[in-house]
């Protein structure tokens, strides 16, 4: 993987921690774009970015809306939350926008390294899904991060949005229980709340529900989670 595929926008205000992080990734081979305020972030989108690490709490603004911006601009970009913000709601507002994880300052480099290279290990391992998936009239298109409705509209997918499909689609005809989803796609030591997961779900489960013919079904579990139904 060459610097350009790991390239990092780093948006924090904070100076000496924004250097560490600049050369503690550098240091594990990342290609390293750095921000103090949301306006010197701005000039970097649309560019093909792999991860951005977002303060919430800048002095121009809010990095929560910044990462609605960069959604937009770049869909495929991984997104982490860095802040000493800890309120549950906070918390749930970065995760909902579609940030893979927020981390609470302060933070142990390493446990950021660590959760940076799973989450770009899942990622490589979606984009070698090459195939084309078809069940019914429906296609899902894994390295693209697309699907295909039964009325051939083409949908794009967020990470977490793919990652949730893959599993599922993984362990069809199986129930898997919104922690386990949690664990899978987040992480043993990520919070986000059950509502989080439902409402990634809702997503899938309209591209789903245009096949008339309903070879697949994503179904609520009660009082576990969700299943991919295939027929």
């Amino acid at each position: 993987m060459n610097k350009e595929e790991r390239s990092v926008l780093i948006v924090e205000d904070e100076a000496s921690l924004r250097v560490t992080l600049c050369d503690y990734l550098t240091s594990k081979g990342f290609h390293c774009l750095v921000a103090q305020n949301l306006s010197e972030a701005e000039s970097f989108y649309p560019s093909d970015l792999k991860v951005a690490l977002i303060d919430i709490g800048l002095p121009d603004g809010s990095g929560l809306d910044f990462a609605k911006t960069l959604r937009t601009h770049c869909p495929k970009t991984v997104i982490f939350f860095l802040s000493a913000l800890t309120d549950p709601e906070t918390r749930l507002n970065g995760l909902e926008i579609g940030a893979m994880d927020y981390i609470t300052k302060p933070f142990e480099l390493k446990e950021l390294l660590l959760r940076l290279q799973r989450v770009l290990k899942l990622q490589d391992e979606l984009t070698r899904e090459d195939q084309v998936i078809e069940l019914g009239s429906l296609k899902i298109l894994f390295s693209q991060f697309k699907v295909i409705d039964a009325n051939q509209k083409v949908i794009e997918l967020s990470r977490k949005e793919c990652e949730i499909l893959k599993l599922l689609y993984q362990n069809k005809n199986s129930s898997l229980s919104r922690d386990k989803i949690i664990d899978e796609i987040w992480g043993e030591n990520s919070y986000p709340s059950h509502r989080t997961v439902d409402n990634y779900i809702v997503k899938l489960r309209k591209w789903s529900e245009t096949d008339q013919s309903q070879k697949i079904n994503i179904k609520s579990i009660r009082g576990i989670g969700y299943m991919m139904e295939i027929k």
